[in-house]
């Protein structure tokens, strides 16, 4: 991301990043631009000027809370084929992609704001989200529990649909998309 280094950070330094950044996504996600950066600050453990050395401008924390939701979401993917059969892995990924969109349907106005300064966050998300759903998709095909002939792309418009139609519902979410994996286990 532009404005902050390249170079590795020390041990500490990383952990005090990652908790400032898992500290502005709840932040953002729950109270949008409401959020303070003292109070990121204080739920992260870590002081205002740690805060503003890794990220000099809200911004930039903005960004590196949504990015980093959006890297958790895709990274599922590879860890749920690891530990469940693929069409298990499919829906459980789902689930993490509703979740995902509800954290960021709580943070539309801080990355408003992001768009505001001339910066897009979203600038590689359908990449890192084609590139995650599509080995799940690939692994079900193969193994013969799902369809062959759904792209990424329509799967996400199809996920991507569900959170929108049930998105004050969690349930109604899981049932949909129980009715969403059930047609891609038709004529598998």
């Amino acid at each position: 991301m532009a404005g902050i280094s390249e170079r590795p950070l020390r041990a500490d330094a990383q952990r005090n990043r990652d908790l400032i950044v898992a500290a502005a996504a709840r932040a953002f996600t729950k109270c949008g631009l409401e959020a303070t950066l003292e109070g990121i600050a204080k739920d992260a453990g870590v002081g205002i000027g740690t805060l503003y050395r890794h990220f000099p401008t809200r911004e930039l924390l903005i960004e590196a809370a949504y990015r980093n939701e959006l890297v958790a979401v895709c990274d599922a993917s590879v860890e749920l084929l690891e530990q469940l059969p693929p069409d298990q892995a499919l829906r459980a990924w789902m689930d993490r992609f509703i979740d995902y969109m509800a954290r960021k349907r709580g943070m539309a106005d801080a990355l408003r704001a992001v768009f505001a300064s001339g910066a897009n966050p979203y600038a590689q998300s359908l990449e890192l989200l084609v590139g995650a759903v599509q080995p799940l998709l690939d692994a079900g095909a193969a193994a013969g529990q799902i369809r062959s002939d759904i792209s990424a792309s329509d799967m996400l418009v199809s996920i991507g649909g569900v959170g929108g139609a049930a998105a004050d519902d969690r349930e109604q979410a899981g049932r949909l998309l129980d009715l969403l994996m059930d047609g891609l286990r038709y004529r598998a």
